[in-house]
C-alpha cells in the first residue's frame, strides 16, 4: 500500500483519507490511480472536507467483505487514529455489506466516489427540478443498501453523507423510499413533458439549440457567460452548476440561436445521476449542434474526452454535428505546450474564452456548421405564413419577387431542412 499526504487545515472539522483499490484487472487495462485519485482529492475538497492522504492498494481482486483486505484495513485503521482521521472515502463503488463492516472495523465514516459525487450535487442543487434530480440519484443509490449506511444514516450532525435523503432514518422501509422514488420520477415526467413542449415552441419558431457539453471544469459557464454576456455562476470548481441554462446568442449574421449550457460530465459518472438527470441532458439530444468544450490545460485531457464520449453515447446524442472546444490554451504555458493540439479547423478550435478574437472565431464556426446548404423557395405571395417561416428556418440570402409569388434563396441546415420539409418542400424551386 503506498500513499500521499497532504498539507492538513486545522479548521477543517471533517478530515479523510482516501483508499483506492488497484486489480489485475485495472492493471491490464492500463487504470492511471493516481489520476483517479487526484480527482477524488479534488472532490473531496470541493465537499468541504480535508485530505490527509491518500492510499493506492494493489490486490488480484476486490475482497467481498472488506474490499481492500482484512489485514489492510487494520493498516488503515492505525493511520487514521495517527492522524485524526474521521472519513475514509473509496475511489470505486462499495456494497452495502462492504460499508457496514468497513465502517465496524475503522469506526469512521465511510463514503464511496459515487455518494461522494452525489453528496456534492445535493450541495449545489438550487431549482426545483435539480434538487428533485438529486434526490431521486440519492434514493436510487441508497435502496439497495440500507442496511449498510446505520451509522452513516445516524449521523445528522452534518457533513459529508448527510445532505438531502441522508437525513431519511434506518427504520425507514424500502417500501417508503420506493413509493418517494416512484413519485419523484412521475414529478420528472412532468419536467419531461414541459420540456418537451418548450423545445417544440423553439423549434416551432425556426430556434436552432446549441448545447455545450463537457467535462465538469472545462470552461462551459465561462463560455456562456463571455458568448452572450449572460449573468451566470462562474467558479473553478467541480459541478459549480447543475441546473441548465440557456441564453439567446447572437451569430454574426444577425441570428438568433438558443445557447443551453448543461451540468458537467466527470469519470465514473454514477448511473443513477446520468438517469435522474436525463430529463436534463435531454437538451443535449434536441441540440442542433453540440460544443464539446475540452481543458486543454488537463494532463488528463485525452481521458476526459472519451469520458464524454461514452456518456453522450450512452445518451444516444454521440451522432450529433460537433465542434470540439478546446478551451483554456491561455493556460498551457509557452506555445510549444500547444504543439499536441490540434489545428483550429471548423471542426476543432483551440481559444481562450477570455480572448475576443477567438469567440469571434467560435461564432464563425457555429454559424457555418449550422447554415447548411442553400435551397431556393418558391412562395406563393399571399401565403405570409410559409414566408415567415422560411425566414426563421434559415439565412435569407436572396429574393426575387413578383406579383403572384417570392422567390427566396436561403441557407438552411439539415436539421431545419428536414423539420419544415413537409411543409416547405412543395415549394422548392428546381429550376
Amino acid at each position: 500500500m503506498s500513499g500521499k499526504t497532504y498539507e492538513t487545515n486545522p479548521n477543517v472539522t471533517e478530515k479523510a483519507i482516501l483508499i483506492s483499490l488497484v486489480t489485475s484487472d485495472d492493471k491490464r487495462k492500463g487504470t492511471d490511480p493516481g489520476q483517479s485519485l487526484a480527482e477524488l482529492a479534488q472532490l473531496t475538497e470541493t465537499a468541504g472536507v480535508e485530505v490527509l492522504t491518500a492510499l493506492v492498494q494493489n490486490k488480484e481482486t476486490a475482497d467481498t467483505r472488506w474490499f481492500i483486505g482484512k489485514g489492510k484495513v487494520q493498516e488503515v485503521k492505525a493511520l487514521a487514529e495517527e492522524l485524526g482521521a474521521t472519513t475514509a472515502i473509496f475511489d470505486q463503488e462499495l456494497s452495502g455489506a462492504q460499508v457496514r463492516n468497513l465502517e465496524e472495523a475503522l469506526d469512521l465514516k465511510i463514503i464511496d466516489r459515487t455518494q461522494l459525487i452525489l453528496d456534492i450535487f445535493a450541495g449545489r442543487a438550487k431549482t426545483r427540478e435539480g434538487i428533485i434530480q438529486v434526490e431521486l440519484a440519492q434514493l436510487s443509490y441508497l435502496l439497495p443498501r440500507l442496511s449498510g449506511h446505520g451509522k452513516n444514516l445516524s449521523r445528522l450532525g452534518g457533513g459529508i453523507g448527510t445532505r438531502g435523503p441522508g437525513e431519511t432514518k434506518l427504520e425507514t422501509d424500502r417500501r417508503h423510499i420506493r413509493k418517494r422514488i416512484s413519485d419523484l420520477k412521475a414529478v420528472l415526467g412532468e419536467v419531461v413533458r414541459h420540456r418537451k413542449l418548450h423545445r417544440e415552441r423553439r423549434k416551432k419558431n425556426g430556434l436552432v439549440q446549441v448545447a455545450l457539453v463537457g467535462y465538469t471544469n472545462a470552461g462551459k459557464s465561462t463560455l456562456l457567460r463571455e458568448l452572450t454576456q449572460a449573468d451566470v455562476y462562474v467558479e473553478d470548481q467541480l459541478f459549480a452548476t447543475l441546473d441548465p441554462t440557456s441564453r439567446l446568442l447572437k451569430l454574426p449574421n444577425g441570428r438568433e440561436v438558443i445557447l443551453t449550457d448543461t451540468v458537467g460530465f466527470i469519470q465514473n459518472l454514477p448511473h443513477d445521476l446520468v438517469a435522474a438527470f436525463r430529463a436534463t441532458l435531454e437538451e443535449v439530444c434536441e441540440a442542433d449542434l453540440v460544443l464539446h468544450v475540452i481543458d486543454s490545460s488537463s494532463p488528463a485531457r485525452d481521458d476526459q474526452i472519451d469520458v464524454v464520449h461514452r456518456i453522450l453515447e450512452e445518451l444516444g446524442a454521440s451522432d450529433k454535428p460537433f465542434i470540439k472546444v478546446y478551451n483554456k490554451k491561455d493556460l498551457c504555458g509557452p506555445a510549444g505546450a500547444l504543439t499536441n493540439l490540434p489545428v483550429s479547423t471548423g471542426g476543432h478550435l483551440v481559444i481562450s474564452a477570455y480572448d475576443q478574437e477567438d469567440l469571434e472565431l467560435l461564432l464563425h464556426a457555429i454559424q457555418d456548421k449550422i447554415s447548411g446548404g442553400t435551397v431556393v423557395f418558391n412562395l406563393p405571395a399571399e401565403r405570409g405564413d410559409l414566408i415567415a417561416l422560411a425566414y426563421r428556418s434559415g439565412e435569407v440570402i436572396g429574393q426575387e419577387v413578383n406579383e403572384e409569388s417570392l422567390k427566396l434563396t436561403v441557407q438552411i441546415s439539415a436539421q431545419q431542412y428536414e423539420q419544415h420539409g413537409h411543409q416547405l418542400q412543395p415549394y422548392i424551386d428546381l429550376h
